[in-house]
């Protein structure tokens, strides 16, 4: 299992060690690899921390946080989509590229394509978190039943 931690702080006073000594206290949950992203915004500095269990692709291409290539959308997640693959084919279709064999860059490019609507399609059990920076918003969403952990404090 992985585990993500952050924080949006509107005075942006917190810094990489506030991220790192938060992600670092999930070593227990993700032990292959961490990452820790500041997004500066106009209104707030975000901070991604994440710890990973390497599980679907274990190759360094499924590190998080992930963006998109312009920095645009981040995203940072626990969890398996069990149908990502027919996701992955449909956005192929609709001319989407992969660098990775995950579902999390599925989870991605899906809500590139979609939006939020992109929930409608998932099936899985998750915790997810999205920076979408051109919208001015932030997402956390957890799946329906509620399996995996998502605490807001």
């Amino acid at each position: 299992m992985c585990g993500f931690a952050g924080f949006i702080e509107p005075r942006k006073r917190s810094g990489m060690d506030v991220l790192k000594a938060m992600s670092d206290s999930l070593l227990h949950r993700g032990p292959d690899d961490s990452g820790n992203d500041i997004i500066d915004l106009p209104l707030a500095s975000v901070g991604l921390g994440f710890r990973r269990l390497a599980i679907i692709d274990l190759s360094s291409a499924g590190h998080q946080p992930m963006a998109l290539p312009d920095h645009s959308i981040y995203i940072m997640m626990n969890g398996e989509i069990y149908n990502y693959k027919e996701i992955r084919i449909e956005l192929e279709s609709h001319g989407c590229k992969f660098n990775s064999s995950s579902d999390t860059e599925v989870v991605l490019l899906a809500y590139k394509k979609w939006g939020i609507k992109m929930l409608d399609r998932l099936i899985g059990m998750f915790a997810i978190l999205i920076l979408d920076s051109l919208n001015d918003c932030v997402f956390l969403i957890r799946d329906r039943a509620g399996v995996k952990p998502l605490f807001l404090v």
